[in-house]
């Protein structure tokens, strides 16, 4: 969904970027290199986030180099500046992965001004076919929904067959392994909406909202809540009370936080919810440290399922 202005990622634009002489990228390799004696030149890719990168990299497998652009668990990416060796690193790239929906216009943007408009640009929310439903905003936080994760993994591995003919077999084979991780996920979320499908819980943004509506959660905090907190605005006193009285009067079962952009309001319900004994459960926007996505999402949903048995 398109993003206020305050909220909107930063870009540093000074034309003095595109005479930067380096990059920090990334050259961990994936699953399957595709084999042969000698080692070709890796395809360049960018994601704006870790979590696009840690896919792109499981695709890529050491075919590869992928530079995360956002990859701090600390950062909340709504606030982002980008730098000048991300300028440099997307001017060079000849794969992108972008999340779209207004979340990160900064991609596009640099692309444009480091004159790159070679590069094949894989945007998440345009593959997911997503958009804001009437009267509403799109929930741009597709990574949370595993069928447009899937898509997307085979966007990249064409992409990549088509910066590197020669690993196009080993792009397929890693792209078809990594989605076959992704059925059990998909199978978790079906076993708690068999066990709680249509249990209320609060949140304080959407990022969650792909997969508790997949797990058959109904989301019961008032939309003016989540979309200033989203916004950076101030809820009204009226809305705030409105919503901490979900965990007095033990109308949710779970409050899914997003420990990424904290404030004095998320504060408060999350200790509303602590105090009416409602079990908490941290979400993040990007890979935790220590963690890649498949395994990222299976904490996630091991979590939630723990809150709502409690």
């Amino acid at each position: 969904m398109p993003l206020s202005t305050s909220r909107r990622i930063a870009l540093l634009t000074s034309a003095s970027l595109a005479l930067l002489a380096g990059c920090g990228s990334s050259s961990d390799s994936g699953p399957d290199s595709g084999g042969g004696k000698s080692t070709p030149a890796r395809v360049a890719v960018v994601a704006s986030t870790n979590v696009w990168g840690d896919i792109a990299r499981r695709i890529g497998g050491d075919r590869v180099d992928v530079t995360s652009v956002i990859s701090d668990p600390d950062q909340d990416p709504h606030s982002y500046e980008a730098d000048p060796q991300n300028q440099l690193a997307l001017s060079k790239a000849k794969v992108v992965v972008e999340n779209g929906g207004g979340y990160d216009d900064f991609v596009d943007r640099m692309l444009k001004s480091g004159h790159n408009d070679s590069a094949e640009v894989i945007n998440a929310v345009r593959v997911s076919g997503k958009t804001a439903p009437e009267g509403g905003e799109l929930n741009e936080h597709v990574w949370y929904d595993f069928p447009t994760v899937a898509q997307v993994a085979d966007r990249i591995s064409a992409a990549l067959a088509k910066a590197d003919p020669g690993g196009a077999k080993a792009f397929t084979r890693n792209a078809a392994a990594f989605k076959a991780k992704l059925a059990p996920l998909e199978a978790r979320e079906a076993q708690i909406k068999k066990a709680h499908g249509g249990e209320g819980i609060a949140i304080t943004e959407p990022v969650p909202l792909y997969m508790t509506e997949a797990s058959g959660l109904v989301n019961r905090t008032p939309a003016q809540f989540s979309e200033a907190i989203e916004e950076g605005d101030d809820v009204s006193p009226r809305v705030l009370e409105e919503s901490l009285a979900l965990f007095g009067d033990k109308k949710v079962k779970a409050l899914v936080y997003n420990e990424q952009t904290s404030g004095p309001q998320t504060a408060k319900a999350e200790a509303a919810a602590k105090a009416a004994g409602i079990p908490v459960v941290p979400v993040t926007e990007t890979l935790p440290k220590g963690k890649d996505y498949l395994g990222w999402m299976t904490s996630n949903l091991d979590a939630l399922a723990g809150a709502l048995a409690k």
